[in-house]
């Protein structure tokens, strides 16, 4: 009987490739070297025939790769050397470098930052061989967005690019002490703008400028002397991130779709060792504003150009007494504002909360990355697992300055909701552009009464809401007995934690914040939304209040969703293994928010069209309308597909793809006509048909013709946060004396939880007849 472990073998094959290493049965396992008849040879580890794992691949070129191997591919990370002397280190996905990665080109060119798909793709530094040097923002390989360039005989600019061409506002600061503000189109000089000779007193540029001097390279020099290469890399940049924080590149990256094969990059593996100038205007770094510097410190003029040539120019007549009280009066001003922190982040509150969050995201993230991926102990928990820093508004060496007020950063767990992360594989330079892009967080009104504040992601990926300190005390408490169940359970319904922060401002106010998966994140637009708990005391919406954003209670509720029996047994079986875990954490008040989105109404609005038109045409007698009244499908399955499904199920979404009893218990896809094809999976892209609860008796064929609808349902278990504490108890008492305590919603965990599963089953997903 073979070892189960395999065994070790030499193999030749008849087109002159060569294996020598671990076999289990006929195919390559665990460790061995394979040569090509090229001369090629990769020397790792094997899974089947696919290489997978760490592993070394000398390509006949002369040119390598040592790094991380998925399926055949260059995916996770490594370092690639090509034959012309182009060094690679960083990520890599499906053979293309992606996410985090330094790149020095064989003319000595280096760059450091975000890849996508081969190509320089949101934030990143690039240093020229003759010294000069950019940080900023990049798309599809060249300088587009926000960034800093500096050449090497001092001139400076920082403002908005396109194409690798100065393009929109900006400041540029020449080598003498000079300084242009004004605006480029293609990099060019077009419109009005202000030009400050050397030795004149400038405006405060703290706003524009993003700092990028000597002392903050020598920090990154000394980390690149002291850590390793992989963590170098990671390091580098998450501390180039305060410094690029502003720019507008940072978008999501796509998963990337297409498969390449290996020997692709065997036989191309030189032809990315190209020189990336992007079209760079280094010619037009003298400027002709410099000759005209004057050492008067009076002296501004004013300018107007029209592509590159200056048509007007006139000195400005204010004096330098004016300019003097004018500052005096600005300083005055700022000093009564600046009389009391708390009344700023008061005045400005959400502005200030979104800006602190997503500075300490940046930096959090960015330090917890490079560190090595592994299991999660048990010291990692706790409200002692925390990373904090101090973001004073003048930076510090590990923070950048800001516009915000000064306060200190609280990371809680930080292993753990990395690890939380990758387990919904999201990946960490995805994370933080998403959120901590220049887009910046959008602000939405609360759909509770508990007066937390919600941001929205620009890319709808994630939500971010503020929790008090119990709701904070919870979470840390719950997290090991999470972590273990979202771990086991793929189809979990139960709201996706991401991130627990602590914003404190000097005079003591704290606000704390949960990063969540978005329910609703869809490209399909969700017409109704509902907050169902299965308790009916107070659970209803005034109708004044209702509009198309609303989300609607319980008792709003007007209708009732049929399923496929095997989707129907799907969902019921995991929502009820999600409440017996938060039952066993003794937490009430969670819900279940459902989100619908109609295919029918448009189809029947056509139907009814028609079928009146055929009638007054027609005269047809009352006996034949029946076959008209047969409805249009809006929504049909069809057997799951993954070389042709072009939508993602979801960002947040691990589970397998659902199989449906009507279509012989097989993996389905949800086909809407001339929309999309998606994957049906546990709370996502799940089909239904609505039937409307008609109180009133009418015809048979008029609540069918007008009261079922075709759904697509989105939904998952919220606000798990709440504890059935002293003051719960206390509530439910006082309330039992008012109401039916089978009616309201505070009531002891394992009532709530039969309440819960009971309304589901019987009045939301009742089964079908």
């Amino acid at each position: 009987m073979e070892d189960s472990t395999g065994r070790f073998d030499e193999k030749s094959f008849s087109n002159g490739d060569v294996y020598i290493g671990m076999i289990k049965g006929i195919l390559p396992h665990d460790k061995g070297k394979y040569t090509w008849s090229d001369g090629t040879v990769f020397e790792g580890n094997w899974e089947g025939e696919k290489m997978t794992g760490k592993g070394l691949i000398v390509w006949s070129s002369g040119a390598q790769y040592e790094g991380e191997i998925s399926g055949g591919y260059l995916d996770g990370y490594g370092t690639l050397t090509t034959s012309a002397g182009c060094i690679y280190r960083g990520g890599w996905r499906m053979n293309a470098q992606h996410g985090i990665g330094r790149k020095q080109y064989s003319n000595s060119d280096v760059y450091e930052g975000l890849w996508k798909e081969g190509v320089h793709e949101g934030s990143g530094r690039y240093t020229w061989n003759n010294g000069n040097m950019y940080v900023g923002n990049w798309k599809n390989g060249k300088i587009d967005g926000r960034g800093v360039m500096k050449w090497v005989n001092g001139d400076t600019f920082d403002g908005l690019w396109l194409n690798g061409l100065m393009h929109g506002s900006g400041v540029y600061r020449f080598g003498d002490g000079g300084l242009y503000i004004g605006a480029w189109n293609k990099g060019l000089k077009d419109g009005k703008g202000v030009f400050y000779p050397a030795g004149s007193k400038h405006p405060s540029l703290k706003k524009l400028h993003s700092p990028h001097d000597s002392d903050h390279n020598g920090f990154l020099l000394n980390v690149e002397k002291q850590e390793a290469p992989k963590a170098r890399v990671k390091r580098s940049l998450s501390e180039n991130m305060p410094v690029i924080s502003r720019f507008k590149s940072f978008r999501q990256i796509s998963h990337r779709t297409s498969s390449l094969k290996i020997n692709l990059i065997r036989n191309d593996s030189a032809q990315d060792c190209v020189c990336h100038d992007s079209s760079l205007p280094l010619s037009n770094a003298v400027d002709d504003d410099q000759s005209e510097a004057s050492s008067e410190s009076t002296l501004v003029y004013e300018r107007e150009y029209v592509q590159g040539v200056l048509i007007m120019e006139r000195i400005s007549e204010c004096s330098e007494s004016s300019r003097r009280k004018k500052q005096q009066n600005k300083f005055s001003v700022k000093q009564v504002k600046k009389s009391s922190c708390l009344d700023i982040f008061e005045g400005r509150q959400s502005y200030y909360l979104k800006l602190n969050l997503q500075l300490g995201i940046r930096y959090t993230v960015g330090k917890i990355t490079p560190v090595p991926a592994r299991e999660v102990r048990s010291s990692d928990f706790g409200d002692r697992a925390r990373i904090r820093m101090y973001f004073p508004r003048a930076g510090s060496k590990l923070t950048p300055p800001h516009c915000s007020i000064n306060f200190y950063w609280k990371d809680y767990c930080p292993m753990v909701f990395r690890n939380l992360r990758e387990m919904f594989r999201l990946d960490a330079a995805e994370y933080m552009m998403s959120i901590c892009g220049d887009s910046g967080l959008r602000d939405l009104s609360s759909p509770g009464k508990s007066g937390s504040i919600f941001y929205l992601s620009k890319d709808d990926r994630f939500v971010i809401k503020t929790v008090n300190k119990s709701e904070l005390k919870v979470l840390l408490n719950m997290l090991p007995k999470y972590y273990r169940h979202v771990g086991d359970h793929e189809n979990t319904l139960i709201t996706k934690f991401f991130g627990l922060h602590q914003i404190t401002l000097r005079g003591g106010k704290k606000v704390r914040f949960v990063v969540m998966g978005n329910v609703f994140c869809t490209e399909l637009q969700i017409h109704r939304r509902y907050d169902l708990k299965g308790s009916s005391q107070g659970r209803y919406t005034n109708n004044d209040k209702i509009n198309c954003n609303t989300t609607l209670k319980d008792l709003d509720l007007k209708y009732e969703f049929q399923m496929d029996k095997k989707l129907r047994e799907s969902l019921l079986k995991q929502i009820s293994l999600d409440c017996k875990f938060l039952e066993s954490q003794h937490i009430i008040d969670y819900s279940l928010l459902l989100g619908l989105h109609f295919r029918a109404p448009e189809n029947m609005k056509a139907f009814v069209e028609h079928h009146e038109s055929v009638q007054r045409q027609e005269s047809l007698p009352s006996g034949d309308e029946g076959e008209l009244l047969i409805l249009p499908k809006g929504l049909l399955l069809v057997s799951h597909e993954p070389s042709i499904v072009n939508t993602a199920p979801g960002p947040h979404i691990r589970g397998n793809t659902l199989r449906a009893y009507s279509m012989g218990d097989n993996e389905v896809d949800l086909l809407l006509p001339g929309t999309a094809r998606l994957r049906v999976q546990l709370g996502v892209n799940m089909p239904a048909q609505a039937t409307r609860k008609v109180e009133e008796e009418v015809e048979a064929k008029e609540v069918e013709l007008f009261e079922v609808y075709d759904v697509v349902l989105y939904m998952g278990v919220i606000d798990i946060l709440q504890n059935y504490n002293l003051r719960k108890k206390i509530e439910h008492a006082y309330k039992s004396l008012q109401f039916d305590p089978m009616t309201i919603s505070v009531v002891e965990p394992k009532m709530y939880d039969e309440r819960f599963i009971k309304f589901l089953e019987e009045k939301v997903f009742p089964e079908t007849p």
